[in-house]
C-alpha cells in the first residue's frame, strides 16, 4: 500500500469521527494560551491515527500535537494535527481539518489533509504530484498579487500585545496590496492554494504539525512553502522540536517573492 493509499483510508475513517461530532462537542483552552482548544474528539482521532501507523509502520517515529512524541529511532517519522482549527470546530464553524505528514530525516515525504465538512481529502508524495481525489492539483498561475486572495492566520498575544499590534501594521500592507484577504484559521487556507484557489497564505504561530503535511501537497502542486522570513524550513531534530513555533509564508513563486518584499519591509517583526 503506498503512503498516498494509506492516507486516504485513514483520514475517510477518522473524517466520520469529526463529523460525528461537529456541533456536539465543546472546547477548553490548554494551559495558558487562549489560541489554543482542545476537544475529546481531538484525543479520539489521534490515538485512532496513531494506533494505524504502529500497526502498519510499527518502526516509525510519531509526533502528536497531544500525545507528545514516540521516539522508534527510525529516519521516517509521522507527524499529526488530530484537528487543525479546533476554535472553530469547538464553535460549530465548518473551517477545520485533519492534517498528517511524513518526514524522512528531515523532509517532507508524503502527507495527507481532510476537510471533513466538505468530503475533501489532498494527499501528495513526493515527485508525484498533489491530488483531491484523482483531480491533479495546481497552484494559480497568476503573477500579480494585486489580482489574488490571500489567505492570513493570525492569533492574539495577550502576554505582548505589541507583537500583534506589529503584525496588524504588516498584515494592513499585505492588504492594500491583494485583492481581498482571507482567514479560516486553518488548513483550509492551505488547500486553496493548493488548488489555486488563493494566491498564498501566511500565519506566524504554528507548529511542526501544522506544517509538514500542508507543505508536501502546496510543494506539489507548484508552490513554495518556506519559513515566514523566506528562508528554507528546517526540521532538522524535529523530535525534540515539537513545542517550537514554525512560522510559514507560501505561494505559487512569482507570489511568494512579491509577498517577501512586503514582509521584509518590516524588520521587527
Amino acid at each position: 500500500m503506498s503512503y498516498s493509499d494509506f492516507l486516504i483510508k485513514s483520514l475517510t475513517e477518522v473524517s466520520k469521527i469529526a463529523l460525528g461530532s461537529f456541533g456536539r462537542v465543546r472546547g477548553v483552552s490548554k494551559g495558558q494560551d487562549n489560541n489554543q482548544v482542545l476537544t475529546e474528539t481531538d484525543l479520539a482521532i489521534g490515538k485512532l491515527l496513531i494506533s494505524k501507523i504502529k500497526k502498519d509502520y510499527p518502526n516509525h517515529n510519531i509526533i502528536d500535537e497531544e500525545a507528545g512524541v514516540i521516539d522508534n529511532n527510525s529516519d521516517y517519522t509521522w507527524v499529526i494535527d488530530p484537528i487543525d482549527g479546533t476554535s472553530n470546530f469547538a464553535n460549530g464553524v465548518p473551517l477545520f481539518g485533519i492534517i498528517v505528514g511524513l518526514l524522512h530525516k528531515d523532509k517532507p515525504l508524503a502527507g495527507g489533509v481532510s476537510l471533513p465538512y466538505f468530503h475533501e481529502i489532498y494527499t501528495a508524495e513526493k515527485g508525484k504530484g498533489a491530488f483531491l481525489d484523482s483531480e491533479r492539483l495546481q497552484v494559480t498561475k497568476e503573477t500579480k498579487l494585486l489580482h489574488t486572495l490571500v489567505g492570513y492566520g493570525i492569533d492574539g498575544h495577550q502576554e505582548k500585545p505589541q507583537l500583534t499590534r506589529d503584525e496588524c501594521s504588516l498584515l494592513a500592507d499585505i492588504v492594500l496590496n491583494i485583492r481581498n484577504l482571507r482567514s479560516s484559521g486553518c488548513v483550509f487556507d492551505g488547500m486553496m492554494v493548493a488548488k489555486g484557489n488563493l494566491g498564498g497564505y501566511i500565519h506566524r504561530n504554528t507548529n511542526i504539525w501544522d506544517d509538514v503535511g500542508m507543505q508536501i501537497i502546496i510543494e506539489e502542486a507548484g508552490g513554495v512553502f518556506t519559513y515566514f522570513n523566506g528562508n528554507q524550513m528546517d526540521y532538522s531534530n524535529h523530535l525534540k522540536r515539537s513545542k517550537e513555533t514554525f512560522p510559514f509564508c507560501t505561494a505559487p513563486p512569482k507570489l511568494h517573492k512579491q509577498l517577501q518584499e512586503i514582509i521584509h519591509r518590516y524588520k521587527t517583526i
